[in-house]
């Protein structure tokens, strides 16, 4: 019995559009990789890992929270937050 799910064709412009370089090695995000072959990004890794006797080495690593400046990383808002039932008080130095 065939499958009914459809593929579509991936360019060569778009997997070139998908590379990245990285401290001087091309790289492609696993999110990028995923979406060319439908899969989600969590299902991918799952099966590179189930199945690491099939893949190069160098294929996949990652990277540290530390050294990911803008992808992954949580950030906390910089808006200060008052106590509850603190009033606070406006300072000496400000206008009204």
């Amino acid at each position: 019995m065939a499958s009914s799910k459809k593929t579509a064709a991936v360019t060569k412009d778009q997997i070139d559009s998908m590379i990245r370089t990285i401290r001087g090695i091309r790289v492609m995000l696993d999110s990028d990789l995923a979406a060319i072959y439908g899969v989600s990004t969590k299902r991918l890794n799952e099966q590179v890992k189930r199945n690491l006797e099939r893949f190069p080495g160098d294929f996949m690593f990652s990277s540290p929270q530390k050294r990911a400046p803008f992808w992954g990383r949580k950030t906390r808002p910089q808006v200060p937050t008052v106590a509850v039932g603190h009033i606070p008080t406006p300072s000496p130095n400000t206008a009204p």
